[in-house]
């Protein structure tokens, strides 16, 4: 069969292909080939493995790229073999259409619409889960995914877990991805969000067979936790260093860095308590004994607490090392409240350093979480009393020059 000829331009120009990963379908991948092959003869089958007729089928197809191997090895195998394949006959996109028939080939042209109006993103196929033959399982696994794509990258996608989605694979080339099977396709799509590719979505057309007639090689049990597993890894990615270093980069992006963290510090639409509260929290984590991860742990929490996260990170640069020696000589005379008797008599005149920490380790790791609860404390009223006092004093001088 031959494409349409105004459909495979668009393929040529965009350098565009559609990879189909099959396992044991052979019912319906001909049907699946057919329908593709009407829009393009840039097409890549992997068989992953599979042990029915799959081979019989694919010989009836001259034309098409298949990449092949005798064990099965997974989904997520199966894509990186086939985006392996696509980047090396050149290609810089590539479409993805499971075989089991759920998908319907005429959408692929609102994949393409959609890369040539918005430019090159990760593009979802959105399938309406709300009809009546989306199996329940479907549905709720989708909510679930949904839910922790949104947490890990902060972006709202309707459908995380369809099979029918565009890959910018150029953009992709340089990432080692670590998945095989099911959990790769909300790793390759949370990567590639973190990566900065935008992740966006069209709404697709989707066809489930009968209960009796559907074929499904998804293990309820053991791939739900595979990608359980990977989503609690993900999280802690997110949140002790995607969110930090984006953080980061929007605060210092520009040249106008100083006005950006001046509009952290003074933003209008912070609270006084929530300012006071972020100044303590960040004087607190500056001065817990957890040296080397205090200012990841603190803009970490900043971000999971919603506190000001630019006060945090200030705050927390009390621990900067001339004041070291002085938050060493305190936590250890503070140290010394919980160990009457048996603390170390400390001079501040005397040479403080990490030998003396390592001597007297549990004198100085009560002390010092003694100091920080104090500090943060501390720092966080009076922060608090300043904060109201120049929103007094303001208001008083409006009130004196008569502006109301």
């Amino acid at each position: 069969m031959l494409p349409n000829p105004s459909y495979q331009q668009h393929f040529e120009r965009l350098r565009m292909c559609v990879i189909i990963p099959t396992y044991n379908n052979a019912a319906t991948l001909a049907g699946v080939i057919r329908d593709v092959a009407g829009y393009t003869h840039a097409i890549i089958v992997v068989n992953d493995g599979s042990t029915d007729h799959t081979e019989d089928v694919l010989s009836a197809f001259t034309s098409l790229e298949v990449v092949r191997y005798t064990r099965n090895a997974g989904k997520g195998i199966a894509l990186r073999r086939g985006f392996k394949k696509a980047l090396e006959k050149g290609y810089e996109y590539a479409i993805t259409i499971d075989s089991d028939g759920q998908h319907f080939a005429k959408d692929i042209l609102l994949f393409i619409e959609k890369l040539d109006k918005d430019g090159p993103a990760l593009i979802m196929g959105a399938r309406n889960m709300n009809q009546e033959s989306v199996p329940g399982k479907s549905s709720f696994g989708n909510k679930f995914s949904n839910f922790w794509f949104k947490v890990e990258t902060g972006i709202d996608c309707p459908d995380t877990q369809t099979g029918f989605r565009l890959y910018p694979i150029g953009q992709l080339r340089s990432m080692r991805f670590f998945t095989r099977k099911y959990e790769f396709e909300i790793e390759v799509l949370v990567r590639a969000a973190w990566k900065g590719i935008p992740v966006t979505s069209v709404p697709i057309s989707v066809y489930y067979a009968p209960p009796e007639t559907r074929v499904s090689h998804f293990r309820p049990f053991k791939d739900f936790s595979r990608i359980s597993v990977l989503n609690t890894v993900l999280v802690v990615i997110a949140f002790l260093y995607i969110k930090p270093r984006n953080f980061f980069r929007s605060l210092f992006s520009n040249r106008n860095w100083r006005r950006n963290l001046k509009e952290q510090l003074f933003s209008a639409d912070a609270s006084d308590r929530l300012k006071a509260i972020s100044v303590g929290f960040g004087v607190f984590m500056g001065i817990v004994p957890i040296w080397g991860f205090q200012l990841l742990v603190a803009i970490t929490l900043a971000i999971f607490f919603r506190l000001n996260k630019a006060l945090v990170i200030i705050a927390a640069n009390i621990s900067i090392p001339p004041m070291i020696p002085l938050i060493i000589y305190l936590s250890f005379k503070a140290g010394a409240f919980w160990m009457p008797g048996s603390a170390a008599d400390l001079s501040f005149s005397k040479g403080i350093d990490l030998e003396t920490i390592r001597i007297n380790l549990t004198q100085y790791i009560w002390g010092s979480i003694t100091l920080a609860v104090v500090a943060g404390l501390g720092f966080g009223f009076i922060t608090y009393g300043l904060l109201k006092l120049g929103r007094r004093r303001k208001k008083i001088t409006i009130n004196e020059t008569g502006v109301l």
